[in-house]
């Protein structure tokens, strides 16, 4: 669904991304694991068109992306779920849904995918009307997420989200992922938190200074030695 080839991407004189080459198959959970630093980020800035490439090439669905302005990637069906979140604090829970559907003039679809989001964390429906600015932070990331859904996407990109929440929240943020997946769509994971990244994933990239180390089953990645020392801590 999903294809980087050979993408390089420079930051100034820095070359942070060096020639990754990167599969998402359609439906499944595509993890990108590694320690800061090592390109994750800029992978999935550089799928959002947010970044340039210096070279190399991505498609979606077979229609080439690169170069194309962050709307029109997002109207093709790719929702970017930044690290940090990006809400609106001082707008209530429900705007803040909605701006995810900013592009969009289906009005029944809107409404239809409002209540999925509702449904996926019923906390945000208890609290439609509070600002976002109110939410815990495991709650802001449960409406970033909300948020994405709106766009009406095929793909997700997920930067960090178990990043500086509860781990009671962590395991039902992983768990709508996988749902998500289970329902049909495809997710790009960016996780620091190797070990739940690699339970949820079933292919993952190990990346290290712009390149990628290591690729595969992620249950097999999980049992490599290389990979359980340095990045589970085993």
């Amino acid at each position: 669904m999903l294809s980087l080839k050979n993408i390089v991407v420079h930051y100034g004189g820095v070359e942070a991304l060096k020639g990754i080459s990167i599969d998402a198959e359609k439906g499944s959970i595509t993890a990108l694991v590694g320690a800061n630093g090592a390109g994750k980020s800029t992978c999935l800035r550089a799928i959002s068109g947010l970044v340039p490439l210096s070279s190399g090439d991505i498609r979606f669905e077979g229609k080439k992306i690169d170069g194309m302005a962050p709307e029109r990637i997002v109207r093709l069906g790719i929702a970017h779920v930044p690290e940090g979140k990006r809400l609106f604090l001082k707008m209530s829970v429900s705007d803040n849904l909605l701006t995810g559907a900013y592009l969009r003039k289906d009005k029944v679809g809107v409404e239809r995918d409002l209540k999925k989001a509702f449904e996926y964390f019923p906390i945000l429906s208890e609290r439609r009307r509070q600002p976002a600015a109110t939410l815990s932070g495991g709650e802001q990331q449960m409406l970033a997420f909300g948020r994405a859904l709106l766009s009406n996407p095929k793909l997700f990109l997920f930067d960090e989200p178990s990043l500086g929440i509860a781990p009671i929240i962590v395991h039902e943020i992983g768990e709508r992922i996988r749902r998500l997946a289970d329902e049909g769509y495809t997710i790009i994971l960016v996780e620091q938190n190797a070990i739940l990244a690699l339970e949820l994933a079933k292919r993952a990239y190990v990346l290290e200074t712009g390149k990628v180390a290591l690729a595969g089953d992620a249950k097999q990645l999980k049992n490599n030695e290389y990979v359980k020392k340095v990045y589970l801590g085993i």
